[in-house]
């Protein structure tokens, strides 16, 4: 069984899809081609790729019951949004595994996939204008498998070649994950270069420079902070002899670029800015194809019954998730200051008063019994009170139900709880919140790097009176974390609103090193609860569970209160939870491979 270790041998499983359309992204590959037939045009290289588009290894599908991108946060483990039962890794529980784990043959199937296509794309005589973009697009899926791997499980064996049985890669050690960023950002220096952008052209679905770009960036900035910061705190999972500036460069630099083209191209650009619920509206689009802000997404279509549940399962019935109260806290009031020292802030006691004189984004992500939340617009049904009394996974966990990510038609889900919404995988906020983060850490950054980063996110949702002057920043008291500069604390701040629910933050506690302050300990809290005894118009078997509802002493929703395991808060192990381990069995079958800490 050896030969299984890293790399399955399959047959070249090829999706032939027209090169005009994005519909591969939901379509299962139907043809299988061998290679005496193939590798004789372009096309065939298109066809091959077509195959990385539809890789749920490599792309969320989002297609399960109760997941979805404006869940991952909650599912993943995180402060800013919880599950109705507690994350089991943020705990501090997880095990060993014997097998799998992630790193079974199936999970490395993917490379052997890209790194076939790199063996045998030079077959093809077709002039280099005509090959390389299909060859950026393998390495552009090869560094996003290897990004996926590197956050996993850290060091990891790099093979950028199909592996035969009798090959010495088999029993090769891991590669230290410096080493593979440097490998991963290679590959996509060579993409970027491959790749052309897609400024005012028409949607594909096909990467372009301008994705690239910003994977490059994203990568980057999370093997820069994750060396940066585990250093700093001489954990386990430090990168001896980097402290990560060298990654970080590299971000600020590519985010730059992109900005660069941006400003010149006029693409990639934020959506609606200045329109009223602007914010909101970008997370519930059936079709992005016109969007300047999103750069690359998933379509789903009812025609040909492809679907997502997660807009209406978590927006309609709660789905079991539920914004946290660390996380409303976080955002501003609309002139800046946080509320902790604001005039404007009226307090937490009801959802109306706690959304006043804030940042529009809350009241954008929450929902808020102001006779303006609709849970269904084509049949006018009006939030009122969460829902509490129904089963574990159709109410919301914190009493902050979800906003962000609900598609408000009954006629669309109602029978089969189903939505056509498209998820995201890059947009262009992301990069300028990149750009900033990383000219702070290289203590580079400028009064105009925050106004066309932080600023302009302010600006879209009519934030004009609160913008950031990294001149004269407020101290907040309660500030997340402890010995960071106010521009590091006010851009993570940014960065924490900005993507809420989005599936981030994991990741962010995770490179920043900073489960010591956001998690071990710790036991989210949601809302205030009093607030909803005797609500007017609520149904009796609403009001018979308010008081049952687990509180606090202070009177906050404490969802987690009855889990015995979590009378101290959440027991993150510090020296083991931040990678995940390698299983037995691969250790046995490979001496050469290594455990991770504290496993």
């Amino acid at each position: 069984m050896k030969k299984y270790k890293y790399i399955i041998i399959v047959a070249g499983i090829i999706s032939m899809m027209p090169s005009c359309s994005d519909s591969f992204l939901e379509r299962a590959p139907i043809v299988n081609i061998s290679d005496a037939n193939y590798w004789t045009s372009e096309n065939d290289l298109m066809i091959y790729c077509n195959n990385f588009y539809n890789s749920y290894a490599l792309l969320p599908s989002w297609m399960d019951w109760n997941a979805g991108p404006y869940s991952a946060d909650g599912s993943n483990g995180s402060d800013t949004q919880v599950f109705v039962n507690y994350n089991r890794r943020m705990n501090g529980e997880n095990t060993l595994p014997s097998s799998g784990g992630g790193w079974s043959s199936g999970d490395w199937g993917t490379l052997r996939n890209i790194n076939y296509f790199m063996d045998h794309y030079p077959l093809v005589a077709a002039a280099a204008e005509k090959v390389n973009p299909y060859v950026g697009e393998a390495l552009f899926f090869r560094a996003l498998f290897y990004f996926n791997r590197v956050r996993t499980f850290g060091d990891v064996p790099w093979i950028e070649t199909v592996v035969g049985v009798e090959s010495e890669l088999l029993t090769a050690s891991r590669t230290p994950r410096s080493q593979v960023v440097d490998n991963i950002l290679a590959d996509l220096d060579k993409a970027i270069s491959y790749l052309s952008p897609r400024a005012g052209g028409s949607y594909t679905g096909r990467i372009t420079k301008e994705v690239a770009l910003a994977l490059q960036a994203r990568i980057a900035l999370y093997e820069g902070t994750w060396e940066k910061y585990h250093a700093q705190k001489n954990t386990a999972f430090k990168v001896s002899g980097s402290d990560g500036t060298k990654f970080i460069q590299k971000a600020a630099e590519a985010a730059g670029a992109l900005i660069a083209l941006a400003e010149t191209n006029g693409y990639p650009a934020l959506d609606n800015v200045g329109v009223e619920n602007g914010y909101w509206s970008l997370f519930n689009q059936y079709d992005y194809s016109s969007s300047k802000e999103v750069m690359f997404w998933r379509r789903y279509s009812k025609s040909d019954g492809v679907m997502n549940h997660f807009a209406n399962y978590l927006g309609h019935r709660g789905g079991g998730h539920g914004v946290t109260k660390g996380l409303v806290d976080s955002y501003l009031c609309t002139d800046g200051k946080p509320i902790t020292v604001s005039p404007l802030y009226q307090g937490d006691k009801s959802l109306k008063s706690l959304v006043a004189n804030r940042d529009p984004r809350l009241n954008q992500t929450i929902m808020v019994d102001d006779g303006e939340h609709t849970l269904w617009t084509d049949n006018y049904l009006l939030y009122t009170v969460p829902l509490i009394n129904e089963g574990a996974d159709n109410n919301t966990s914190t009493g902050f139900h979800q906003y962000k990510g609900l598609v408000p038609l009954y006629n669309d889900w109602y029978g089969t709880w189903s939505s056509y919404n498209g998820a995201i995988y890059f947009r262009y906020a992301e990069v300028l919140l990149i750009y900033a983060e990383a000219k702070a850490e290289l203590g580079t950054i400028t009064q105009g790097d925050i106004d066309k980063t932080v600023n302009a996110l302010r600006k879209r949702v009519g934030m004009d009176n609160g913008l950031l002057d990294i001149g004269n920043i407020i101290t907040d008291p309660n500030w997340d974390f402890a010995g960071l500069s106010p521009v590091l604390q006010e851009i993570r701040r940014e960065r924490k609103v900005e993507f809420a629910c989005e599936g981030y933050r994991t990741d962010d506690i995770f490179r920043w090193a900073a489960a010591d302050e956001l998690i071990r300990g710790k036991r989210p809290l949601g809302a205030y609860v009093k607030q909803w005894e005797n609500y007017p118009g609520a149904s009796a078997q609403f009001l018979e569970a308010v008081p049952k509802l687990p509180v606090n002493d202070e009177g906050y929703w404490d969802p987690y209160k009855n889990f015995t395991v979590l009378d101290n808060g959440y027991q993150f192990n510090l020296g083991r939870d931040y990678l995940s381990p390698i299983p037995t069995d691969q250790i046995v079958l490979n001496p050469n491979l290594t455990q991770n800490p504290g496993w």
